[in-house]
C-alpha cells in the first residue's frame, strides 16, 4: 500500500536549513488559517478552509534540516462520504542535500487513490507543495490560501 500513498518532490538551489525553516512555516505555503504552533515537537495545530475541511495535526518528528512529520489527529470534510478520510495519516516532509541543492521530499501517508478526496487532496498538495512551498523556500513568498480557493479542486467544491 505505501507505493499509493500520495508523493511528489522537487529540487532547490537553497540548503536544507532553508527547506526546514519554509516547511515549518506553513502559514507562509499553505493557508493563513492555521492556529497553534507547527514548528515544535509534540505541538497541535489546526487547519480549516471555509466550511469544506478542517483538520487538527500534531507534529510528530523535527528533525532539523532533515525530516518534518505531521500526524492528523482528526479530520472534517464536508464533501466526502467518510467526513474522516484523514484521520490517523501522517504527512511527511523528507529533506535531502544533493551537491549544491535540495530535495523535498513529500509523502501523505495513507492518502490513497482508494479515498473519495483523493482527486481533489492530490491536486491540493501538488498546488501547495510543488508551487507555494518550492516559491516560500526559493524567493521567501509563498501564495497561502486565505480563505479563498486556489485550486481547480477547491474551486470546484465552493460552487
Amino acid at each position: 500500500m505505501n507505493d499509493k500513498n500520495f508523493t511528489t518532490s522537487f529540487t532547490v538551489d537553497r540548503t536544507p536549513e532553508e527547506a526546514f525553516a519554509a516547511i515549518n512555516n506553513p502559514r507562509g505555503w499553505w493557508s493563513e488559517e492555521i492556529e497553534g504552533g507547527t514548528d515544535i515537537l509534540g505541538a497541535e495545530f489546526k487547519y480549516h478552509f471555509q466550511d469544506l475541511h478542517r483538520c487538527t495535526m500534531k507534529v510528530t518528528e523535527l528533525v532539523p534540516g532533515k525530516k518534518v512529520v505531521w500526524h492528523v489527529l482528526d479530520n472534517y470534510f464536508s464533501f466526502t462520504k467518510d467526513k474522516t478520510e484523514w484521520k490517523d495519516t501522517d504527512i511527511t516532509f523528507e529533506i535531502t542535500k544533493h551537491g549544491d541543492k535540495t530535495e523535498v521530499h513529500f509523502t501523505h501517508v495513507g492518502l490513497v487513490p482508494e479515498y473519495e478526496c483523493y482527486s481533489a487532496c492530490s491536486d491540493g498538495w501538488s498546488t501547495y507543495i510543488n508551487g507555494s512551498l518550492q516559491s516560500l523556500i526559493t524567493t521567501g513568498k509563498g501564495q497561502p490560501n486565505v480563505g479563498q480557493a486556489i485550486t481547480d479542486s477547491e474551486q470546484a467544491l465552493t460552487k
